[in-house]
Formats: C-alpha cells, sequence, structure tokens
C-alpha cells in the first residue's frame, strides 16, 4: 500500500510541476503521524493559480478514481488543503507558506522525496 501511495505522490508532483507549480516537495511522514503517509505541498504565483493547480489535480486524480476525501479552502485559493487518505495535498500562494511553513513542521531531515523534474534535489538523493 506505500508504494501505491508514494505513486500517487509523485504524480500530484508531477501534475503540479506540468501546471507551472512552484517549490514543490514531496514529504514522506507516515512515521511522522497517523493522518496521512505523504504530503505533496506547492506554492502558486497568486490566488488564481493556486485555484488551476487545485483543479488540474483535482481533475487528473478523478481520471484515474481518485476522489478527495475532503477539500478546504478552494474558494479562497490563499491556501487549499486536498485529502487523498494516503495523500495530503497543500497548494499555498508564496505569502501563505512563508508564513505557515509547513515543511519546517513535517521533515524530519530524512523524509523528502527526491523528484526527477528538480535538479536541485536530485543532487541531494542519496541512491
Amino acid at each position: 500500500m506505500q508504494e501505491i501511495e508514494r505513486d500517487n505522490a509523485m504524480r500530484i508532483a508531477q501534475k503540479l510541476y506540468d501546471r507551472k507549480g512552484m517549490d514543490i516537495q514531496v514529504l514522506q511522514v507516515g512515521h511522522l503521524t497517523v493522518l496521512t503517509d505523504y504530503m505533496v505541498i506547492a506554492t502558486g504565483a497568486n490566488a488564481l493559480q493556486v485555484r488551476a493547480l487545485v483543479d488540474h489535480v483535482d481533475e487528473e486524480q478523478s481520471k484515474r478514481g481518485f476522489e478527495p476525501r475532503r477539500v478546504e479552502g478552494r474558494n479562497e485559493g490563499r491556501w487549499v488543503v486536498m485529502d487523498y487518505a494516503g495523500v495530503i495535498v497543500h497548494v499555498f500562494t508564496a505569502e501563505d507558506r512563508n508564513f505557515y511553513r509547513l515543511e519546517r513542521l513535517w521533515t524530519d531531515g530524512q523524509n523528502r522525496v527526491p523528484l526527477p523534474f528538480d535538479p536541485e534535489q536530485a543532487e541531494d538523493d542519496p541512491a
């Protein structure tokens, strides 16, 4: 099951990247919380782009048979949370992401998943 969730998180990250999401991170957090196995965190340039990113993820996930258990913040577009059970997606405006800094809460120094489209993260990959 863990591999399915990881694949889902990576697909979501790729969809965010394809639509120009910024500073995308995937964190493996199953050992830190019972809420989810992975978190995907991304930034949109403004509220309009945040909503567009979320709509794209929602549409693509639906095509694959994944429906969110809950979506919060879509109307405001400043911080949207999509709960896919094993993967929780957070899409922020830059201002809100900087304020809440979820990465600091959920990163333990070893749980950031390298992303193939991010050369900076690929360099950190110990494999």
